[in-house]
């Protein structure tokens, strides 16, 4: 079934979901997370929510787990201020935690268990992902392609439409401009079946062979994983992707498309999701992301450069735009006739900003203001952040590696401990070879059709779900918003425990900054 422009009547969000229930994995995740709280938040007439949630040791259930790594979350503090009895309600009655695991045949369920829950699904939505970019092949094939099968076989069972979330990156090695549509493999062929999606029997069949071939070969576990790691890189790199995580997840999509055809199925592609635009609160996040993993680097003074291309277009979205697109994606697949649907949440074609503006933005706020980010910034930032070309980071990391190697053998034979400069060389190699891909963009995502699907809704759903990428201003955004968000979310103060930063969340007063006007 081809991918189809939108097309039709009106759609509602509330008349979509009102009475439908709505099975979501990869709730203990961060996107998952804001897309359950606007769910309860903006839907309150939705019939009901299952969660998928992996057992813990020693026993320990589903709901056990969504107490305490859901619940007890600060995405719902909001709620919790504002509509304490509606969100204990509906807890209570309208949500079930259903012990499983998306990796297992019928999730670990015994058949009756099973076919029961396909009985009162009417809607799945797939968060659930391994986002570790250099993971073990074994594991990324498992969690973000092959689950696709178990996922799909509940969506079929149930008639219900599945939202497969996926990743603007699946695009890999490609060039230029990347609409909504299916992903060819930048290098390698890979056979394409007639309904559109690339036939993938054989390829899992070879990574299959070559996985069991690794684990005949390597028994020490640390050495095994080392290993399937580095396979996932070169099978990635042959075929086109830069890494085990979008490789997988590419595939995760060709699965769906299979196993969904003739059904619904909507793929939803955010671009690198970072804290939350406006809701539930503005800046809200969960650990460390893409692009903050080098500021927090930089903030603590382990890396003052880095190889990218500042004149190229970053594409970084809210993680509530993502969630509107999803709960948009769901009305019209709940509403529409059965289709395949693709959709990008992304910036860079309606609200595009330039890598170099972003960093620009981030290090005037963090000279500046640095002291109102208490947790992030234990000093004031010695060193400006350097973008270079990527030969002369390799250049710049043979020098300091020379000149850091020599001082630290020194060091040793005055008896010191190793060299800071060592551990912020390896800081800086780490970040870059994980994440130098999508610092150096050399193409631009598109929204057209979501933006087209957003237009279908009425002014009320327009208000309460946006998703138009213009809406965001970047400077306000990017310091304000997001610097002060990960300063209260996603760390916690100097000598202060996970527990009790976790307590003292709701009552830390929210960051403020300067708004860094620099021209690009």
């Amino acid at each position: 079934m081809n991918n189809v422009l939108n097309a039709g009547p009106a759609l509602g969000v509330g008349p979509a979901l009102a009475g439908k229930r709505v099975f979501i994995t990869g709730t203990t995740g961060f996107l998952a997370k804001v897309v359950l709280e606007k769910l309860i938040r903006a839907v309150p007439d939705v019939g009901g929510v299952i969660l998928l949630i992996r057992g813990g040791r020693n026993g320990v259930t589903a709901r056990a787990r969504f107490e305490r790594e859901v619940a007890a979350s600060s995405v719902f503090d909001k709620l919790r201020a504002e509509r304490p009895r509606y969100l204990e309600q509906f807890f209570a009655d309208k949500l079930e935690c259903v012990t499983g695991e998306v990796t297992e045949p019928s999730f670990g369920l015994d058949p009756g268990e099973f076919y029961a829950l396909t009985r009162r699904v009417d809607l799945v939505i797939n968060a659930a992902a391994s986002v570790n970019f250099r993971e073990a092949l074994d594991q990324a094939l498992a969690i973000n392609a092959l689950s696709i099968a178990n996922l799909s076989t509940l969506a079929r069972a149930a008639n219900a439409p599945l939202i497969q979330v996926s990743t603007c990156y699946v695009n890999g090695y490609q060039r230029g401009a990347m609409q909504e549509e299916i992903v060819r493999p930048a290098r390698a062929s890979i056979a394409r079946h007639a309904d559109g999606y690339y036939d993938l029997s054989n390829l899992l069949d070879y990574l299959n062979h070559r996985i069991t071939q690794v684990k005949a070969e390597v028994q020490d576990p640390e050495q095994l994983a080392t290993r399937l790691t580095e396979l996932g890189i070169a099978e990635a790199n042959y075929h086109g992707w830069n890494d085990t995580y979008t490789f997988t997840k590419w595939m995760g999509e060709q699965l769906a498309m299979r196993a969904m055809q003739g059904r619904a199925l909507t793929i939803v592609r955010p671009s690198i999701i970072e804290s939350t635009l406006q809701e539930p609160v503005p800046g809200w996040i969960e650990g460390v992301k893409v692009a903050d993993a080098i500021i927090l680097a930089y903030a603590r003074g382990k890396t003052s450069f880095f190889p990218a291309r500042p004149d190229e277009v970053i594409d970084i979205v809210p993680a509530d735009l993502v969630a509107n697109s999803i709960l948009l994606a769901s009305a019209e697949a709940l509403t529409e006739a059965p289709a395949r649907r693709i959709y990008q949440a992304c910036t860079g074609s309606g609200n595009p900003i330039k890598l170099g503006k972003v960093i620009d933005l981030f290090q005037t706020e963090a000279k500046r203001n640095w002291r109102q980010y208490d947790r992030l910034f234990y000093n004031a930032p010695k060193r400006d952040f350097q973008v270079v070309s990527r030969p002369a980071f390799l250049l710049m990391l043979r020098a300091m590696r020379a000149g850091t190697g020599a001082w630290n053998g020194v060091r040793r034979l005055l008896g010191a401990g190793e060299s800071p400069a060592i551990e912020a060389l390896r800081t800086t190699q780490t970040l870059a070879v994980t994440f130098s891909f999508y610092t150096a963009p050399r193409y631009r995502f598109h929204n057209n059709r979501l933006m087209a699907l957003a237009r279908r809704f009425g002014a009320e759903d327009a208000a309460r779900f946006p998703v138009d990428p213009a809406q965001i201003d970047w400077p306000d955004y990017l310091c304000r918003i997001h610097m002060g968000g990960l300063n209260r979310y996603a760390l916690r103060p100097r000598g202060v425990s996970k527990a009790a930063a976790t307590a003292a969340a709701a009552t830390t007063a929210p960051a403020t900054c300067q708004e860094a006007s620099i021209g690009s």
